[in-house]
C-alpha cells in the first residue's frame, strides 16, 4: 500500500473529492441576485415587524428635552453601552428601543426552543457585575429576556428609556454641538453623544418568492411567534396545531431550535430545505451549584478571553467551555504540533487547517447518518462546506425530529421553493397545501447600514450617512466616521466580529466610555476622526480581508459571503480580517498610548 493510500485510510476520507463535493453543492446554489433574493418587510409586509408582545394604542407626550447620551437600541449592544458609560459617570443616558422592553433580539425571539448557542457562561453579559450565574449551559431565552432586564435594573436604565420607540432621523447642529433625534412618537430629543447600537440582529427578512402575498393561510415570522395560533408556549407544547399541516421555511439556527416543537405538535410538518445546516451535539446540562460557588471574581472574563482565543484559531492550555465550537481546534490539536507551529509555513497551516475542518464536518454527517432513519432524508441532512462558512448549530433534538410521523424534509437541492400558492407551497414542481406558513428566514445581514437600522444619519454639512457609505463603509475601528462628530457605531464592520457577539459589544462600549471621559477631562465639545486616520483603517480592512477572500468564496451562499456574491464593497464593510483577539489588543493599545491618535477634539 503506497504511503498515500495509507493516509487516506488513517483519514477515512479523500480530501480531494470532498473538496470537489463542496464545490458542486456550492454552485448549486449559486444565484444572481444574492442578498437582493430577500423580500423587505415594508408596504404590505409591513405586519411581520408588528410588536405581538405589547397592548396596542400606547401612546406618549412627544420629548424636547436634552440628555448627554442618547443610545439607539436596547439590546446587549445598547445594554453594554448604557452600562459601561453609566459606570464612567458620563451623565444621563437614555436608551431608544422599538420593543416594550429591554432585550433586543431576545426580546423578540420567543420562538419555542429559542436559546444560545454560545455557552452562556461566556453569552451573557456582565454575569459577574450582577451576580449572576445562568442555570444551563445553554440557557433558554426567558431567562435571558430576565437578565436583560436585570442590567436595565442594576444601571438605572430604566429612568429614562424611551420603549415601543423608532428613530426616524438624526441631525447634528453646528451651532449648538448637539444631536437631534427624531423618533415615530414625535421626539425631538437632543444629546451631546449618540451611540448606535441597532445591533446586528434586528429586522426579520423574508424570502422574495413568487407569489408570497396570494398564500390565503395563517402566516407568521420566529421573530414574532403566534402562541395564539400554535398554542403553547416558549418550553413548547404546541397544543394549538393538533389537526394542522404546517410549513417551514428556513432550516438555519432558528429553526433548529423550534422544529422539533413545530414536529411533535403538528399532524403534518413539512420543512422546506435549501441548505443543510451543520447541526453537532449540544449536551446541555444545568449549572452545577457547587462550580458556581466556588467562581472567583474575574471568572467570567477569563472564560470569554479564553473562548475567544479557542474559536479564532488561537492556542491555549485549557479548553475551560469545551464544546463543539471549540472542538475543531481540538481536532487541529491532533494533527499540528502547537509549540512547532512556528516551522510550519502559512500554506502548511492552512492545509492542516482544511483537514481537520474536513474531520469535523465527517463527523457532524455522520451524526446526521446515525440519528436519521430514513437515508435519504439522513443523505439531505448533510452538510458539504466548510464548518464556518455557515455558523454552525448544536440540538440534540432536531435530526430526531425527522423520524416522527408526519415529519416531512423537502430538498429543494439548492434550488428554494418554487413559488407560493393560495394554499400552499410549490417546491420540485409540486404543490403542498397548507394550513400556516412560519418564516424562519432569520433577520437581515448585509444590507445597507440605514436600511437595517430604519433611519439616516445628517452630519456636518448636510451630509448623510448612506450617502457617505454609498460606496462602502469608512471608519475609525469601526467606531466612528468622519463628518459625524458625537457619534459611535456599535457592530461588526470594519470591526472585531466573534462568535460570541456580546463579548465584542462589551470592548467597544468600554472604548466608547473612554473617549468620553477623556472629552468631559479635555472639556472639549466634539471629538471627530481625522481623515487620514479613516483611510488608513479602511485600507488595513481591505487588505487584511484579503487573507479570507479565498474563503469566503469557496464557502456555500450564506449572509457570511454576501449569499456567494463577495464584492469590493462588502470585502470593506468586513470585520477586522486578523481577527478579535487582535483588535482587542489593537484597542487596548490605542487607549495605553493616550494621544487620542486619530482623533480631532474641539
Amino acid at each position: 500500500m503506497s504511503s498515500e493510500n495509507a493516509a487516506l485510510n488513517e483519514l477515512g476520507f479523500d480530501p480531494v473529492e470532498l473538496r470537489e463535493k463542496y464545490r458542486i453543492e456550492r454552485d448549486k446554489r449559486l444565484r444572481t441576485d444574492g442578498s437582493e433574493q430577500y423580500q423587505e418587510v415594508v408596504g404590505d409586509f409591513s405586519h411581520y415587524v408588528d410588536d405581538p408582545y405589547v397592548e396596542k394604542g400606547f401612546t406618549r407626550a412627544a420629548l424636547e428635552d436634552q440628555v448627554d447620551v442618547i443610545v439607539i437600541g436596547g439590546g446587549f449592544g445598547g445594554l453594554l453601552s448604557g452600562a459601561r458609560l453609566t459606570e464612567a459617570g458620563v451623565g444621563s443616558v437614555r436608551i431608544i428601543e422599538k420593543g416594550g422592553d429591554f432585550g433586543g433580539t431576545w426580546y423578540w425571539n420567543r420562538y419555542p426552543g429559542a436559546a444560545c448557542d454560545v455557552e452562556s457562561y461566556v453569552y451573557l453579559p456582565l454575569c459577574e457585575e450582577l451576580n449572576f450565574v445562568p442555570k444551563e449551559k445553554y440557557t433558554h431565552a426567558p431567562e435571558i429576556l430576565a437578565h436583560s432586564k436585570a442590567i436595565g435594573e442594576k444601571f438605572n436604565l430604566y429612568e429614562h428609556a424611551c420603549f415601543q420607540t423608532e428613530a426616524q432621523g438624526l441631525e447634528w447642529d453646528e451651532v449648538t454641538k448637539l444631536w437631534t433625534v427624531k423618533t415615530n412618537r414625535g421626539d425631538r430629543m437632543r444629546a451631546r453623544y449618540v451611540v448606535m447600537a441597532n445591533g446586528p440582529l434586528n429586522r426579520p427578512k423574508l424570502p422574495g418568492i413568487e407569489g408570497i402575498s396570494d398564500y390565503k393561510g395563517h402566516t407568521f415570522h420566529t421573530s414574532r411567534w403566534d402562541y395564539k395560533y400554535t398554542g403553547g408556549g416558549p418550553e413548547g407544547n404546541l397544543t394549538g396545531l393538533k389537526g394542522k399541516k404546517i410549513g417551514v421555511i428556513g432550516t438555519g439556527a432558528t429553526a433548529i431550535q423550534c422544529v422539533p416543537h413545530l414536529a411533535k405538535g403538528a399532524d403534518e410538518l413539512y420543512v422546506f430545505q435549501r441548505t443543510p445546516s451543520s447541526v453537532d451535539v449540544r449536551a446541555n446540562r444545568p449549572t452545577d451549584p457547587e462550580w458556581a460557588a466556588n467562581l472567583q471574581p474575574g471568572w467570567q472574563q477569563e472564560r470569554m478571553d479564553n473562548f475567544n482565543t479557542l474559536v479564532s484559531g488561537g492556542f491555549a492550555d485549557v479548553d475551560m467551555v469545551n464544546d463543539g465550537w471549540t472542538e475543531i481546534i481540538r481536532n487541529l490539536g491532533s494533527m499540528v504540533n502547537f509549540k512547532g507551529g512556528a516551522r510550519l509555513s502559512p500554506q502548511e497551516i492552512a492545509q492542516k487547517m482544511e483537514l481537520a475542518d474536513f474531520q469535523k464536518m465527517e463527523q457532524v454527517r455522520a451524526r446526521a447518518e446515525e440519528l436519521v432513519n430514513d437515508p435519504n432524508t439522513a443523505e439531505s441532512l448533510k452538510p458539504y462546506y466548510r464548518q464556518f462558512c455557515k455558523r454552525p448549530c448544536f440540538n440534540d433534538e432536531y435530526l430526531a425530529a425527522f423520524n416522527l410521523p408526519g415529519v416531512h424534509l423537502i430538498d429543494t437541492q439548492g434550488q428554494g421553493i418554487d413559488r407560493i400558492t393560495e394554499n400552499g407551497i410549490v417546491a420540485n414542481g409540486v404543490e403542498i397545501e397548507l394550513d400556516c406558513i412560519v418564516f424562519a428566514t432569520g433577520f437581515e445581514v448585509g444590507t445597507e447600514y440605514t436600511r437595517r437600522s430604519g433611519y439616516d444619519l445628517i452630519g456636518r454639512d448636510g451630509l448623510s450617512l448612506k450617502d457617505k457609505w454609498q460606496d462602502g463603509i469608512a471608519t475609525l475601528h469601526g467606531l466612528q466616521t468622519r463628518g459625524f462628530p458625537n457619534c459611535f457605531i456599535i457592530s461588526n464592520a470594519q470591526s472585531g466580529f466573534t462568535v460570541s457577539f456580546p463579548h465584542a459589544m462589551n470592548e467597544q462600549a468600554k472604548h466608547v466610555a473612554y473617549i468620553m471621559n477623556r472629552c468631559s477631562e479635555a472639556k472639549a465639545d466634539t471629538v471627530e476622526v481625522t481623515a487620514e486616520a479613516e483611510s488608513a483603517w479602511v485600507q488595513e480592512i481591505v487588505t487584511l480581508s484579503r487573507l479570507s477572500e479565498s474563503f469566503q468564496a469557496s464557502c456555500t451562499p450564506g449572509y457570511y459571503n454576501n449569499e456567494g456574491k463577495p464584492n469590493p464593497k462588502s470585502v470593506q464593510n468586513g470585520s477586522y480580517g486578523a481577527g478579535p483577539v487582535k483588535f482587542f489588543k489593537v484597542l487596548d493599545a490605542w487607549r495605553e498610548e493616550g494621544s487620542m491618535q486619530g482623533l480631532e477634539l474641539k
